[in-house]
């Protein structure tokens, strides 16, 4: 199930809204974690029914490490690694079994091994964000940052709550421990939540699938029939269409959870704004930054430890990043490309510059550096995005591809341009508690304007069944 459908928006999401309110009537308070586990369970069974008791049952492994950890603390470290081996372990299975297969078919065959018979193994749907959720939890409890928690609904309802199962954000127990056992619901954040979420809905459904028309035709066009022009549409389309469409799914992900009275943290600060690629990071899906950060990158000695090993540890990080993404080298090169560049600047210096000194220039050089890993990133394998590079870099003038001009109608035109203020807003700063400061409600026309206008226009264009899927679905 998928957030921009019909079923969900005038089925499910009904259905679970008054569940959760309606027990209020019946048993006050008393029922609503468990209404949202079985609510989450089933908005799972409905996009990955054949996994459901491998979320359930990796969710009890880990309930049971956390509660063994308190219960036997001479033991803790022996949980922590089982909990990571397990967790770690089958995501590499699900994620990387097959691509192994393919890059090793040729060697184990020449040393007598028939593959000819391996099956697909298929990835369960979210294992990448609720295996990091599920390990942030152990590891807090093992830090002694949190104590277990007591009530196994509870925990299942963390590790599965539906607004974030699938495509995050990466919600971390530490941070929403307290709302899990005391949130208070009010009707002004339902309204607010409900208001991020349509935002949240336009902003996938019109200008992300809009910006992915071109990237589509672009990327699937033969890189070596491409002009410049065109290729430079195809990877600003690309450029815009991820951020649309990955921070429309946190949009609507944290307005779900304000509807039942969670406070997620924001996921993006205007990325495209950052003036060095160290800035991005902190600004680009902020709960993955965040979770290396400190989950990877600080235990391994972080900056600590000198220059060279802080340099080591940052191509380490952004090599799993990138693999984390998915079993293909495009991932990995991605990931490679931005550890070397954020090597780069601290050897340059540049991360130290002033933020007012030479904003423009940077921003500038900084999308720039953005653009072209999107390229690696979006390219089939890396021999597409070298033959995509070399359209964009040849300044092949000829005049753009007449599939680009058949897509620049008046209502494309507008929609693409529309998308493109994502490359021009100033920046913003998240405050300590990691909300965007001085955030504050739409004012009331801007709610008139997204319920009575751009809503209705989403259902039309869901009616008509003509929609991209998320594109972090298939992490």
């Amino acid at each position: 199930m998928i957030f921009s459908s019909l079923f969900f928006l005038f089925a499910f999401l009904p259905a679970v809204i008054l569940a959760y309110y309606g027990q209020y009537l019946l048993a006050k308070n008393r029922l609503r974690n468990l209404i949202l586990l079985l609510f989450s369970y089933l908005f799972y069974l409905f996009g990955a029914p054949d996994f459901i008791l491998f979320l359930a049952g990796s969710t009890l492994l880990d309930y049971a490490v956390g509660r063994f950890m308190d219960r036997f603390p001479g033991h803790k470290r022996l949980w922590l690694i089982l909990s990571i081996v397990v967790n770690l372990g089958l995501l590499a299975w699900f994620k990387y079994a097959n691509f192994m297969v393919d890059q090793t078919a040729d060697a184990l065959g020449r040393l007598g091994l028939d593959l000819s018979g391996w099956e697909t193994v298929i990835l369960p749907i979210g294992i990448s964000f609720f295996t990091f959720q599920k390990l942030s939890y152990t590891i807090d409890v093992y830090r002694g940052r949190c104590r277990s928690v007591a009530n196994v609904i509870d925990f299942a309802m963390y590790v599965a709550l539906f607004p974030q199962l699938v495509a995050g954000p990466i919600v971390r127990f530490v941070d929403i421990r307290q709302q899990i056992e005391n949130r208070v619901e009010t009707w002004d954040r339902f309204y607010a939540g409900a208001l991020r979420f349509s935002w949240g809905l336009s902003k996938k459904v019109i200008l992300a699938d809009t910006c992915g028309r071109f990237a589509d035709l672009a990327f699937g066009y033969p890189a070596a029939s491409l002009d410049t022009i065109s290729a430079w549409v195809g990877a600003l389309a690309y450029t815009l269409q991820i951020y649309l469409d990955f921070s429309a799914y946190s949009d609507m992900a944290i307005g779900l959870g304000m509807l039942f009275g969670f406070r997620f943290l924001e996921n993006f600060n205007r990325p495209y704004s950052s003036f060095s690629l160290t800035d991005f990071w902190r600004r680009w899906h902020i709960s993955l930054s965040r979770w290396f950060r400190d989950y990877l990158y600080i235990p391994l000695g972080g900056n600590r430890k000198g220059a060279a090993r802080t340099y080591l540890n940052l191509t380490l990080v952004f090599l799993l990043c990138g693999f984390w993404h998915g079993a293909n080298w495009t991932f990995v090169a991605w990931g490679a490309y931005h550890g070397l560049f954020l090597v780069a600047e601290r050897i340059t210096g540049l991360r130290r510059l002033p933020e007012n000194r030479l904003r423009g220039l940077r921003r500038f050089l900084t999308l720039t550096i953005v653009v072209c890993g999107w390229v690696i990133f979006r390219s089939d394998n890396l021999s597409h995005a070298a033959g995509y590079f070399s359209a964009m870099f040849s300044l092949d003038v000829a005049g753009p591809a007449p599939w680009l001009l058949d897509l620049f109608d008046l209502k494309n035109t507008v929609l693409l341009l529309c998308a493109a203020t994502a490359l021009f807003l100033p920046s913003g700063n998240l405050g300590a508690d990691g909300q965007l400061q001085k955030r504050k409600l739409l004012p009331a026309a801007a709610g008139i304007v997204v319920f009575t206008i751009l809503l209705p226009w989403c259902v039309v264009i869901m009616a008509s069944g003509n929609l991209n899927p998320f594109i972090y679905y298939r992490f």
